[in-house]
Protein backbone atom coordinates (compact mmCIF):
# COMPACT_ATOMS: atom_id res chain seq x y z
CA UNK A 1 0.00 0.00 0.00
CA UNK A 2 1.55 3.25 -0.75
CA UNK A 3 1.88 6.03 1.90
CA UNK A 4 -0.50 8.13 0.71
CA UNK A 5 -3.38 5.56 1.28
CA UNK A 6 -2.20 4.60 4.45
CA UNK A 7 -4.94 4.95 7.43
CA UNK A 8 -3.68 8.14 9.39
CA UNK A 9 -2.49 7.38 13.35
CA UNK A 10 -5.71 9.44 14.17
CA UNK A 11 -7.68 6.60 12.26
CA UNK A 12 -6.36 3.41 13.98
CA UNK A 13 -6.84 5.41 17.21
CA UNK A 14 -10.37 5.61 16.68
CA UNK A 15 -10.66 2.42 14.97
CA UNK A 16 -9.25 1.26 18.77
CA UNK A 17 -11.99 3.06 20.73
CA UNK A 18 -14.77 2.25 18.78
CA UNK A 19 -13.34 -1.61 19.45
CA UNK A 20 -13.34 -1.11 23.52
CA UNK A 21 -16.98 0.53 22.53
CA UNK A 22 -18.19 -2.56 21.33
CA UNK A 23 -16.61 -4.73 23.97
CA UNK A 24 -18.56 -2.47 26.52
CA UNK A 25 -21.89 -2.92 24.86
CA UNK A 26 -21.66 -6.70 24.23
CA UNK A 27 -20.43 -7.19 27.79
CA UNK A 28 -23.75 -4.96 28.53
CA UNK A 29 -26.15 -6.92 26.48
CA UNK A 30 -24.61 -10.33 28.03
CA UNK A 31 -25.56 -9.07 31.47
CA UNK A 32 -28.90 -8.03 30.47
CA UNK A 33 -29.87 -10.49 28.15
CA UNK A 34 -32.92 -12.63 28.98
CA UNK A 35 -32.54 -15.83 27.18
CA UNK A 36 -29.93 -17.73 25.41
CA UNK A 37 -31.03 -16.16 22.01
CA UNK A 38 -31.52 -12.74 22.96
CA UNK A 39 -31.26 -10.67 19.78
CA UNK A 40 -29.72 -7.71 21.65
CA UNK A 41 -26.61 -10.40 22.31
CA UNK A 42 -26.31 -11.38 18.75
CA UNK A 43 -26.47 -7.51 17.59
CA UNK A 44 -23.56 -7.00 20.03
CA UNK A 45 -21.56 -9.49 18.70
CA UNK A 46 -21.88 -8.59 15.42
CA UNK A 47 -20.83 -5.13 15.57
CA UNK A 48 -18.05 -6.07 18.35
CA UNK A 49 -17.07 -8.68 15.30
CA UNK A 50 -16.64 -6.13 12.83
CA UNK A 51 -14.83 -3.35 15.11
CA UNK A 52 -12.51 -5.40 15.07
CA UNK A 53 -12.26 -6.41 12.00
CA UNK A 54 -11.71 -3.13 11.23
CA UNK A 55 -9.11 -1.85 13.74
CA UNK A 56 -7.39 -5.23 12.62
CA UNK A 57 -7.03 -4.31 9.03
CA UNK A 58 -6.04 -0.57 10.01
CA UNK A 59 -3.40 -1.64 12.21
CA UNK A 60 -1.19 -4.55 10.18
CA UNK A 61 -2.14 -1.24 7.02
CA UNK A 62 -0.26 1.34 9.13
CA UNK A 63 1.97 -0.18 11.53
CA UNK A 64 2.09 -3.64 9.69
CA UNK A 65 0.89 -4.77 13.27
CA UNK A 66 -1.59 -7.66 13.94
CA UNK A 67 -4.22 -8.19 16.84
CA UNK A 68 -3.78 -11.66 19.25
CA UNK A 69 -7.12 -12.44 17.96
CA UNK A 70 -9.32 -13.13 15.30
CA UNK A 71 -12.58 -13.03 14.38
CA UNK A 72 -14.11 -16.36 14.24
CA UNK A 73 -15.80 -16.64 10.34
CA UNK A 74 -14.70 -13.28 9.60
CA UNK A 75 -14.22 -14.25 5.56
CA UNK A 76 -17.58 -15.95 5.19
CA UNK A 77 -19.89 -15.44 8.34
CA UNK A 78 -23.88 -14.94 7.65
CA UNK A 79 -25.08 -11.47 8.05
CA UNK A 80 -26.76 -9.96 11.10
CA UNK A 81 -29.44 -11.59 12.38
CA UNK A 82 -33.25 -9.55 11.33
CA UNK A 83 -35.58 -12.44 11.57
CA UNK A 84 -38.28 -12.09 14.41
CA UNK A 85 -36.79 -12.20 18.07
CA UNK A 86 -39.34 -14.61 18.92
CA UNK A 87 -39.41 -17.11 16.48
CA UNK A 88 -42.75 -19.08 16.27
CA UNK A 89 -41.63 -21.17 13.28
CA UNK A 90 -38.13 -22.54 12.01
CA UNK A 91 -36.83 -23.90 8.61
CA UNK A 92 -34.14 -26.55 9.14
CA UNK A 93 -31.68 -26.30 5.93
CA UNK A 94 -29.46 -29.16 4.99
CA UNK A 95 -27.05 -29.93 2.55
CA UNK A 96 -24.50 -32.93 2.36
CA UNK A 97 -22.31 -33.60 -0.44
CA UNK A 98 -20.80 -37.26 -1.15
CA UNK A 99 -18.15 -38.43 -3.38
CA UNK A 100 -19.16 -42.18 -5.53
CA UNK A 101 -15.89 -43.97 -4.08
CA UNK A 102 -17.34 -47.36 -4.68
CA UNK A 103 -20.06 -47.74 -7.13
CA UNK A 104 -20.10 -51.63 -6.79
CA UNK A 105 -20.83 -51.28 -3.21
CA UNK A 106 -23.65 -48.86 -4.07
CA UNK A 107 -25.09 -51.00 -6.41
CA UNK A 108 -24.96 -53.74 -4.41
CA UNK A 109 -26.41 -52.78 -1.27
CA UNK A 110 -29.49 -51.25 -3.17
CA UNK A 111 -30.07 -54.03 -5.17
CA UNK A 112 -29.63 -56.10 -1.46
CA UNK A 113 -32.48 -53.65 -0.37
CA UNK A 114 -34.75 -54.19 -3.35
CA UNK A 115 -34.27 -57.70 -2.74
CA UNK A 116 -35.43 -57.26 0.93
CA UNK A 117 -38.07 -54.84 0.17
CA UNK A 118 -39.77 -57.19 -2.40
CA UNK A 119 -39.99 -60.52 0.19
CA UNK A 120 -39.76 -64.05 -0.58
CA UNK A 121 -40.61 -65.58 -3.86
CA UNK A 122 -40.56 -62.54 -6.02
CA UNK A 123 -37.70 -62.86 -7.73
CA UNK A 124 -39.29 -62.06 -11.28
CA UNK A 125 -40.94 -58.81 -9.96
CA UNK A 126 -37.63 -57.53 -7.88
CA UNK A 127 -36.12 -54.09 -9.55
CA UNK A 128 -32.87 -54.75 -10.74
CA UNK A 129 -30.49 -51.80 -10.21
CA UNK A 130 -27.99 -53.51 -12.54
CA UNK A 131 -25.45 -51.05 -13.32
CA UNK A 132 -27.29 -47.44 -12.77
CA UNK A 133 -25.77 -45.48 -10.08
CA UNK A 134 -29.41 -43.62 -10.55
CA UNK A 135 -31.41 -46.10 -9.55
CA UNK A 136 -29.19 -47.10 -6.85
CA UNK A 137 -29.14 -43.80 -5.30
CA UNK A 138 -33.18 -43.86 -5.62
CA UNK A 139 -33.38 -46.96 -3.70
CA UNK A 140 -30.48 -45.86 -0.67
CA UNK A 141 -32.66 -42.92 -0.41
CA UNK A 142 -35.82 -43.82 -0.26
CA UNK A 143 -35.30 -46.81 2.19
CA UNK A 144 -32.95 -45.00 4.85
CA UNK A 145 -33.06 -41.29 6.59
CA UNK A 146 -30.63 -38.92 5.14
CA UNK A 147 -29.10 -38.68 8.91
CA UNK A 148 -29.22 -42.44 9.15
CA UNK A 149 -26.99 -42.42 5.43
CA UNK A 150 -24.83 -39.70 6.67
CA UNK A 151 -23.87 -42.48 9.67
CA UNK A 152 -23.36 -45.28 7.53
CA UNK A 153 -21.71 -43.89 4.43
CA UNK A 154 -19.02 -46.16 4.09
CA UNK A 155 -21.50 -49.09 4.02
CA UNK A 156 -23.00 -47.34 1.12
CA UNK A 157 -19.67 -46.88 -1.29
CA UNK A 158 -19.93 -43.07 -0.47
CA UNK A 159 -16.97 -40.69 1.08
CA UNK A 160 -18.59 -37.61 2.79
CA UNK A 161 -17.79 -34.31 1.99
CA UNK A 162 -18.55 -30.85 2.88
CA UNK A 163 -21.76 -30.47 4.97
CA UNK A 164 -23.76 -27.35 6.34
CA UNK A 165 -27.07 -26.90 8.30
CA UNK A 166 -28.89 -23.91 8.70
CA UNK A 167 -31.88 -23.42 11.51
CA UNK A 168 -33.81 -20.37 9.85
CA UNK A 169 -36.49 -18.41 11.74
CA UNK A 170 -39.87 -17.74 10.47
CA UNK A 171 -43.28 -15.95 11.83
CA UNK A 172 -45.33 -18.47 10.64
CA UNK A 173 -45.50 -22.20 9.05
CA UNK A 174 -46.07 -22.12 5.41
CA UNK A 175 -48.85 -23.87 4.05
CA UNK A 176 -48.53 -27.76 2.92
CA UNK A 177 -47.06 -28.12 -0.57
CA UNK A 178 -46.38 -23.95 -0.76
CA UNK A 179 -42.81 -24.33 -1.39
CA UNK A 180 -42.48 -28.04 -3.10
CA UNK A 181 -41.52 -26.58 -6.17
CA UNK A 182 -39.11 -24.79 -5.36
CA UNK A 183 -37.42 -25.62 -1.39
CA UNK A 184 -34.43 -23.50 -1.51
CA UNK A 185 -35.15 -20.49 -3.20
CA UNK A 186 -36.52 -18.69 -0.43
CA UNK A 187 -33.40 -19.26 1.68
CA UNK A 188 -32.28 -16.42 3.51
CA UNK A 189 -29.16 -15.70 5.41
CA UNK A 190 -30.09 -12.63 7.49
CA UNK A 191 -32.95 -15.35 9.00
CA UNK A 192 -30.59 -17.80 10.07
CA UNK A 193 -30.80 -18.21 14.06
CA UNK A 194 -27.91 -20.38 14.01
CA UNK A 195 -25.33 -22.55 11.65
CA UNK A 196 -23.17 -25.61 11.19
CA UNK A 197 -20.19 -26.45 9.05
CA UNK A 198 -18.31 -29.64 8.82
CA UNK A 199 -15.17 -29.30 6.39
CA UNK A 200 -12.18 -30.80 5.56
CA UNK A 201 -10.60 -27.06 5.39
CA UNK A 202 -10.99 -26.60 8.97
CA UNK A 203 -8.84 -29.77 9.88
CA UNK A 204 -6.24 -28.47 7.57
CA UNK A 205 -6.58 -25.02 9.06
CA UNK A 206 -5.91 -26.65 12.68
CA UNK A 207 -2.96 -28.45 11.60
CA UNK A 208 0.32 -27.10 13.16
CA UNK A 209 2.71 -25.57 10.58
CA UNK A 210 6.21 -27.56 11.79
CA UNK A 211 7.89 -24.50 9.99
CA UNK A 212 6.63 -22.08 12.16
CA UNK A 213 7.10 -22.28 16.20
CA UNK A 214 5.77 -18.52 16.86
CA UNK A 215 2.22 -17.82 18.64
CA UNK A 216 -1.52 -18.14 16.16
CA UNK A 217 -2.37 -14.64 16.16
CA UNK A 218 -5.14 -12.98 13.69
CA UNK A 219 -4.38 -10.90 10.75
CA UNK A 220 -5.53 -8.79 7.82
Amino acid sequence: MSDAAQPTAAEVRAAAEAVKAAIDRHLDAVERRTGDDDPAVYDAFNALAAAAEVYDELLYDRYDEVTPFEIPGADDSLPPYAGPAEPSALSVLIRRDYVVAEPERLLAQAQRIADVDAGPGAEDTTPVVGTSVHAALGVLFGEYEPDEIASRHKEFGLEEGDSTLWVAAGEAAPEPGEWLGAPFEDADPELVVCRFDVSAVFDEEDEPDEDFAGPAVGGA
